[in-house]
C-alpha cells in the first residue's frame, strides 16, 4: 500500500485505482467498474443505475438492500421496493409480482435484485440454476438484474462456479473487497460503461469521490491475488463452529453460522465474556462469521467457548 502509484481519482488519474477497476470488470465480464468506499454505496449506485426514480426493484424480504441499508434506495434513489419470501428465489412469486408499465397509476417494476451469498440466511449460496432462471424471467419482462455480490467470492469458492458466470447473470453487480478478502476498505461496482460513468457522477455528488485512493486500491489488488482461494479455510472453520454448537455442519455452506436462541442479546453478551465476538441478526438469532483474522487456533478456542456457553 505504501508503495502504490497514486493520483487524483476524481479526475480519473489514479493508476492503481484504474488497475483495480479494470481487473474486477474483466473478472466478471463487464465493460467497466468503479471503486467505492462501501458495499452499501456500491449497491446504492448500482440499483440507481437500473431503477429510475419512481419505479421499483423486487428482492427477497431478507435482502441486505431491503433490510440493512437504512432506506437509502428510497431516500437517495427515489426507488420503491417490494419483496418475496426468501432467501430462495420463488420464480412463480416473482413473476406474479412483476408490474409492467400501466401508465400513471401503478409503480412500474424496473429490476430484480438477488444477494449471493445471502447474509441474513447464514451465508447461503443461491443455486446457479435458479439465478439463470431469474435472468430468463427478467429478459422476458424487459427487466434489469442487480447482484449484491458482497460475498460472491465465497459462493465461487464453495461451488466452483466461475466469477464470469455470476457476472453474466447481472446487468450491474457489487462485489466487496473488505469482507472475506480482508482488504481494509472498499467495494467495486461493475456494469456497462454507461452505467459506471453515471455512477461515477453520483459517487461524487454523494460525497464519495476519492483523491489519492491508490493505496486502498493496492490493498484490494493484493486481496485478489492472495485471499480468494483461502476462503475455503473460512468455510472449514465455520463448519467446525457449527459442530461445536450442535448444528449440522452440512447446513453451513460458507463462512457464517446462525445460532437460534431465545435471547440473542443475552447470548451475544455471554459469548463476549468468553472471548468470542458475535452479532445479533434478530431477537432470536446470533451470527458467527469466520474471516481472514480467524485462524485454526482461534477457531478451536471459539469452539470450546461456544460449547461451554451453550452447555454442550
Amino acid at each position: 500500500m505504501a508503495r502504490a502509484d497514486v493520483g487524483d481519482d476524481v479526475y480519473g488519474e489514479d493508476p492503481t485505482v484504474a488497475a483495480l477497476e479494470d481487473r474486477v470488470a474483466q473478472t466478471f465480464g463487464h465493460e467497466a467498474a468503479l471503486f467505492v468506499v462501501t458495499g452499501s454505496l456500491a449497491n446504492l449506485l448500482a440499483v440507481r443505475s437500473v431503477v429510475p426514480a419512481g419505479t421499483e426493484v423486487l428482492c427477497d424480504s431478507q435482502a441486505h438492500i431491503a433490510r440493512a441499508e437504512l432506506g437509502a434506495h428510497a431516500v437517495l434513489g427515489g426507488a420503491t421496493m417490494r419483496t418475496w419470501a426468501g432467501p430462495a428465489i420463488d420464480l412463480d412469486a416473482v413473476e406474479q409480482m412483476v408490474s409492467p408499465d400501466l401508465g400513471p397509476f401503478m409503480v412500474r417494476t424496473a429490476a430484480l435484485s438477488v444477494e449471493n451469498t445471502h447474509n441474513f440466511s447464514g451465508g447461503t449460496v443461491l443455486p446457479h440454476a435458479d439465478l439463470r432462471a431469474l435472468r430468463s424471467l427478467a429478459d422476458r419482462h424487459g427487466l434489469a438484474v442487480h447482484l449484491d455480490g458482497a460475498r460472491i467470492w465465497n459462493a465461487h469458492v464453495a461451488t466452483g462456479t466461475p466469477l464470469a458466470e455470476y457476472g453474466a447473470l447481472a446487468d450491474v453487480a457489487m462485489v466487496s473487497l473488505s469482507k472475506g478478502l480482508g482488504a481494509p476498505v472498499g467495494s467495486v461496482l461493475v456494469g456497462s460503461a454507461d452505467a459506471v460513468a453515471e455512477a461515477r457522477i453520483w459517487r461524487k455528488r454523494l460525497g464519495g469521490g476519492w483523491r489519492q485512493a491508490g493505496m486502498l486500491a493496492a490493498a484490494g489488488l493484493y486481496a485478489l491475488d492472495h485471499n480468494v482461494d483461502r476462503l475455503a479455510d473460512d468455510h472449514w472453520h465455520a463448519r467446525q463452529l457449527a459442530e461445536a454448537a450442535g448444528i449440522d455442519p452440512e447446513t453451513v455452506p460458507t463462512n457464517m453460522v446462525v445460532l437460534p436462541t431465545e435471547d440473542a442479546a443475552d447470548l451475544v453478551q455471554r459469548l463476549r465474556e468468553s472471548g468470542v465476538l458475535a452479532g445479533a441478526v434478530g431477537p432470536r438469532a446470533v451470527r458467527l462469521v469466520t474471516h481472514l483474522g480467524v485462524d485454526d487456533d482461534d477457531t478451536q478456542r471459539a469452539c470450546k467457548a461456544l460449547a461451554a456457553v451453550l452447555g454442550r
